[in-house]
């Protein structure tokens, strides 16, 4: 027998539960289903725990830099079992907790694969649910590469269960995962080489930034690969062999363990859309603005599986999901605000962005000045022993708003989102220059980045 909701949502990370929470709370049914622990991937195979270790790393990194300035004892070293301990202490109890949390709101919880019987009914382990609306919001899952021993590839989410880190360990891919996960692992003693197929890592951040960190990067005895496509990755009597084609040669590299890191897609491949009538594209369902799918307006779409809205992130996957509840229950009337979100990579020093890069302000035909300094020598940089820093702002000429911001940097963490406020609200460069901040903080050089 089929069990009848107002609304089925397709995952349980952040924008699911933003949709099922603000549904549940307008008084209409919701169930949710999810194939993995309750939480979603942040919480359980992303954010959270990554900065976890990105903590312990940050720490070890910083005591070694202060050696010889004012730190004589020796420098601090990563127990990876005991920080693996410590992460599990905030992801072992999250898919019980987020579990109780959906029963303690009356919102009905199915385990499993799920996939689509009709426009709004689905399927899981053998279980009928029919909703009056659904709310894809499954995540994303790694892309496939298609090349000779993928199979052989460990996942970033088997990464952060290492009970022990291997002692080589490659990543393929040049983005986020790549280089904070090498950040981590080459602090916490292993040998680690990055190879990207591209002529540049991290393509979506600005390009004389992500130099200095590939610089840092490398002086911590990572070995970066530019221009190295992996085409096959074989198993050895002592570990694995990775096959890149660099320049029309081909490279052998040998390693323990080969971390997938180049990209991810949204996990929508087995729902069965095409029995909804749900159309999509490679990069997820299609929706328009008011994040409904454009062929059956029973279903919204939110988080990784929207095939538009910048960048996979977690505050943007909560705010598609109270935007598409919002909508389904009152009719579309919200639309996302994509303007002034930034974007870290959590490494050591960190790297941010908001707003545009030269790139795009260039190809938006828009008129501007670039202020761009290196602050390795500057009083915050010197302070934390940071050799590689800088930033990059953008700010348009004839109307001083801020196009865009980019921080490499002790708290470019923080310091992005006093940007990303200012081009998300419209307080022009001449404003926040002229801001008086505490001192000496990160915050206090906003003001002579523009």
């Amino acid at each position: 027998m089929a069990t009848t909701v107002d609304v089925i949502v397709i995952g349980t990370g952040s924008a699911a539960q933003s949709v099922a929470y603000k549904v549940r709370e307008a008084g209409q049914s919701v169930a949710v289903i999810d194939s993995r622990p309750f939480g979603g991937t942040c919480q359980l195979r992303g954010c959270d725990p990554k900065k976890v270790l990105v903590g312990v790393s940050e720490l070890a990194d910083w005591s070694q830099r202060m050696q010889g300035k004012g730190v004589s004892a020796p420098a601090l070293s990563i127990d990876w079992p005991d920080l693996i301990r410590f992460k599990r202490t905030f992801t072992d109890p999250a898919p019980h907790e987020n579990e109780q949390a959906f029963a303690q709101a009356g919102i009905l919880t199915r385990h499993g694969r799920v996939h689509f019987v009709d426009r709004t009914t689905v399927e899981v382990e053998g279980e009928t649910t029919v909703g009056r609306h659904v709310v894809i919001a499954g995540g994303a899952r790694r892309a496939t590469l298609g090349i000779p021993g993928e199979d052989l590839l460990t996942s970033s989410t088997a990464f952060l269960e290492l009970d022990r880190l291997p002692s080589r360990v490659l990543f393929v891919g040049g983005g986020y995962i790549a280089f904070e996960f090498a950040h981590v692992a080459a602090r916490a003693g292993a040998e680690v080489r990055v190879l990207h197929r591209g002529t540049r890592p991290l393509q979506k951040f600005d390009p004389d930034l992500v130099a200095m960190l590939v610089e840092t990067t490398k002086e911590l005895g990572v070995e970066v690969g530019l221009n190295a496509e992996v085409v096959a990755i074989e198993r050895q009597a002592d570990g694995l062999l990775v096959r890149a084609r660099t320049s029309g040669q081909e490279q052998s590299f040998e390693a323990d363990m080969v971390v997938h890191a180049a990209g991810r897609v949204p996990e929508i491949d087995d729902l069965d859309l095409e029995a909804a009538g749900v159309a999509r594209t490679p990069a997820g369902v299609s929706v328009n603005d008011y994040l409904q799918s454009v062929s059956n307006p029973a279903v919204y779409a939110a988080g990784d599986a929207v095939d538009s809205g910048g960048f996979p992130l977690t505050p943007v996957a909560a705010m598609q999901g109270a935007i598409a509840a919002s909508n389904l229950l009152k009719g579309n009337h919200g639309t996302p605000n994509y303007a002034g979100i930034p974007s870290v990579v959590f490494t050591t020093p960190p790297l941010a962005r908001v707003g545009l890069t030269e790139e795009a302000a260039h190809a938006e035909g828009l008129r501007f000045a670039t202020n761009y300094g290196d602050t390795s020598d500057w009083y915050i940089s010197r302070r934390v022993g940071l050799r590689y820093t800088g930033f990059k702002t953008l700010v348009e000429k004839g109307t001083g708003w801020i196009l865009g911001a980019h921080v490499l940097g002790q708290h470019a963490e923080e310091v992005i989102n006093l940007f990303g406020l200012a081009i998300r609200t419209g307080i022009r460069a001449s404003d926040l220059k002229h801001a008086v901040f505490s001192y000496p903080t990160s915050a206090s050089d906003l003001g002579s980045m523009l």
